[in-house]
């Protein structure tokens, strides 16, 4: 079942880190399409991966998924 989801990022500052962002999730199993917004620190997700594989991803480019 695919569902949106919306991520709260700490670490982007310009459209570099929101494209560093949509390549890491992109290659997440199960997502569909992913934007990034450095100004409103979000990534959303569409798809049906999983939160821990999306929020590793995110960690692993050098970003954090803040509280």
């Amino acid at each position: 079942m695919e569902r949106m989801v919306q991520l709260a990022i700490s670490g982007m500052s310009c459209t570099g880190c929101e494209e560093n962002v949509v390549d890491a999730l992109s290659d997440v199993p199960g997502v569909e399409s992913v934007s990034a917004d450095h100004e409103a620190n979000t990534a959303t997700v569409d798809g049906d991966a999983d939160l821990s594989a999306l929020e590793a991803a995110i960690e692993d480019s050098a970003y954090e998924v803040a509280e």
